[in-house]
């Protein structure tokens, strides 16, 4: 089905350019990874996709003077900021549900957050298996579209130079083609992360001291305070206590005392916030219970990325349009003003024909278009062939005969 879909539906498009500069890399069925191949022009590559039939294709987010060399010798002449979002890196309830653990050493195996030690043997080492589910890809569309808005609001770049995909698996890619950008070091990259993930942020910088509780306005009629950390504190917070609950104070250590009274003063809170700026509008409420509140804020208000995927400055990132090997469906770009309708289970299906017979080992429940499948359990059911491929790939399930 890869050689069918690479021979007569796999369709190049422009997604990235200088493809005579870029290094390409490929995962193979039998296991081997192939590394420093070079392509001229887009025919060329299209027809090693079709002859070789890989699991899975990469090219780099970097351009060199001669990609096919060793890396000492590519000769670097710059690289694409690249952002990975990965369901991996945000917390869901719905893994203790679908996800697995088997250790490495004794085979014993569990559902939900992997432990730090085996159990039974003690042993550190396991095989981890996760599942595309929906919520877990909507949460990791809800930190897409916080990274997107801080590329676009806070560093200036325009919609159309910030390319989105759907990875195929469990998040998203965020490409940056962009002149300012190309020539930045690891060291450079490494500062826009810290800044997209809040890192060493820290309130008292931000207006915040034990002395002064003044800040910015959340309502500005300056459209230039309409962007940075101190407008995304100032907004967190408005939001945070505009819906707060109490089991929400208690969670990040307010004492409940406190918690009451902030849920009890609500609007007085969100009145002052609003018109002066000033936190401590609430008799009891001290320096220590604000920056728990404002420390959570800011936590929300970053984007969970893969923070050594940007820093890479020789990174292999999943080609566009190429199917992935854990799923069987495409990386597809999708526009970044359209996220919210983006569809993963639908808009990232490669195919859409035909039905298989397959005999399923263990699989949770799941959608595919609009319909819906499993849980299925040592049995043998007829599926659409999109479904059937993704157990198939990932080792959920095998083709009867």
């Amino acid at each position: 089905m890869f050689r069918e879909y690479y021979a007569r539906d796999f369709c190049l498009r422009e997604s990235f350019s200088a493809i005579e500069k870029r290094e390409f890399g490929f995962a193979s069925f039998e296991g081997y990874m192939l590394r420093h191949k070079g392509f001229k022009n887009k025919d060329e590559l299209s027809f090693f996709l079709r002859d070789s039939v890989p699991r899975d294709a990469y090219l780099s987010c970097a351009c060199y003077e001669n990609p096919e060399a060793e890396m000492e010798k590519k000769g670097w002449v710059g690289a694409d900021l690249i952002f990975d979002i990965d369901a991996d890196h945000v917390p869901t309830s719905c893994g203790k549900v679908h996800d697995e653990w088997t250790c490495g050493d004794c085979g014993f195996a569990g559902k939900g957050l992997t432990p730090e030690k085996c159990p039974v043997c003690g042993g550190e080492k396991f095989e981890i298996g996760t599942w595309p589910c929906e919520v877990c890809l909507a949460s990791a569309k809800v930190e897409t579209a916080k990274l997107l808005d801080m590329l676009t609001r806070d560093f200036g770049f325009l919609e159309k130079g910030v390319r989105v995909f759907f990875s195929g698996h469990r998040g998203y890619h965020v490409h940056v083609e962009n002149e300012n950008v190309k020539m930045l070091d690891a060291v450079a990259r490494k500062e826009i992360v810290d800044y997209i993930s809040g890192l060493g942020l820290d309130a008292i910088f931000h207006g915040e001291s034990r002395k002064s509780w003044k800040r910015t306005p959340v309502v500005s009629s300056s459209p230039l305070s309409n962007f940075g950390w101190n407008w995304r504190i100032a907004r967190g917070v408005h939001d945070f206590i505009l819906n707060a609950r109490k089991e929400d104070l208690a969670n990040m250590g307010v004492k409940r005392n406190i918690a009451e009274s902030i849920l009890r003063n609500k609007d007085a809170i969100l009145k002052s916030w609003e018109e002066s700026g000033v936190l401590s509008s609430v008799k009891g409420l001290g320096f220590e219970t604000w920056r728990k509140i404002i420390e959570f804020c800011v936590r929300n208000q970053a984007a969970k990325i893969d923070t050594v995927v940007t820093t890479d400055i020789h990174r292999l990132i999943r080609m566009p349009e190429t199917l992935h090997g854990k799923t069987g469906l495409k990386k597809v770009e999708f526009p970044a003003s359209a996220i919210g309708d983006f569809d993963p289970f639908t808009d990232a299906v490669a195919f859409k024909k035909g039905a298989v017979s397959v005999f399923v080992f263990d699989a949770p429940k799941f959608r595919l278009g609009d319909e819906i499948f499993g849980p299925y359990k040592n049995q043998k059911v007829e599926l659409p062939t999109a479904a059937a491929m993704l157990l198939i790939c990932r080792d959920k399930a095998e083709v009867v005969e």
